[in-house]
């Protein structure tokens, strides 16, 4: 029991002797275990991301405005000039970083059943709501976080989008209507001739089927009209998600059946993320 004081390892009582290189926290066998999704399931719902997004918003901010007077005898004209040009490289940087990692990456099935949220106060927000993003960093952060908090959202303008691009290209709509009834006249047939007694002749009904849609598809540029509604929607998803701002959840308290509150975020761990992370 000498190695052990109140709880914490010898190891964790002599700091010194402890290289801190590249750890947080002393190993100690009583010390709980958090699962990685577990953890950032907590610092979503406490609301650390939001804290995050508008403090490196406000650094940013601090930081331009610092930069922006200029030394004494220098043309502002000119200054303002020069600032433009990195300025301008940078957004740009940051907005091609946009394509260059996966958007859906910590999406779950789980997402899409939860609510959708309301489409004018939380999905659109005011125009306050919006900002560029300080850098590809944030832009990342902001992405995966929006596509995991309105995934049912960009569902229903991805749905809307193939809406218009079929009423755009009434050839390609007529196609899917024309496989829709071939395959709901197979199904008839099915059931109305017996063929389930039958398996060879409809599994060869069934291939005929399946290569007549495939024709009629390709020869009505069905797929080109999905592709343009695929590629619109990822725009609008990709540009949303960025420029929205890591507004705070609203969250209902945890709470058991009778009502009284079981747990909530506490300061110390407040105070320990920013080492974590």
């Amino acid at each position: 029991m000498s190695g052990v004081k109140y709880g914490v390892s010898a190891s964790a009582a002599e700091p010194r002797r402890i290289n801190r290189k590249g750890m947080v926290f002393v190993p100690n066998p009583l010390s709980l275990s958090v699962t990685e999704p577990a953890f950032e399931s907590w610092i979503r719902d406490s609301g650390y991301l939001e804290i995050l997004d508008q403090r490196t918003s406000d650094l940013h901010r601090l930081d331009k405005s610092s930069t922006a007077t200029a030394g004494p005898g220098t043309p502002s004209v000119l200054v303002n000039g020069v600032k433009m040009i990195p300025r301008l490289v940078s957004r740009i940087w940051i907005l091609l970083s946009l394509f260059t990692f996966n958007p859906l990456l910590k999406l779950s099935a789980h997402d899409f059943s939860v609510e959708a949220p309301p489409w004018t106060q939380v999905f659109w927000g005011s125009l306050d709501s919006y900002s560029f993003p300080a850098s590809s960093s944030q832009a990342r952060l902001r992405v995966q976080e929006n596509v995991k908090r309105f995934c049912r959202n960009y569902a229903t303008l991805f749905a809307l989008f193939c809406g218009c691009s079929l009423y755009k290209m009434p050839i390609a709509l007529f196609g899917l209507v024309s496989c829709l009834a071939i395959w709901d006249g197979f199904r008839f047939g099915s059931d109305r001739w017996g063929l389930d007694n039958h398996p060879v002749i409809k599994q060869a009904l069934m291939l005929i089927a399946q290569c007549v849609t495939a024709i009629i598809l390709f020869m009505s540029n069905f797929q080109f009209a999905v592709l343009c509604a695929l590629c619109l929607s990822y725009a609008v998803t990709i540009l949303h998600a960025a420029f929205r701002k890591l507004t705070p959840v609203r969250l209902s308290a945890a709470r058991d059946p009778q009502g009284s509150k079981l747990y909530g975020p506490s300061p110390f761990l407040f105070a320990l993320i920013p080492q974590v992370i």
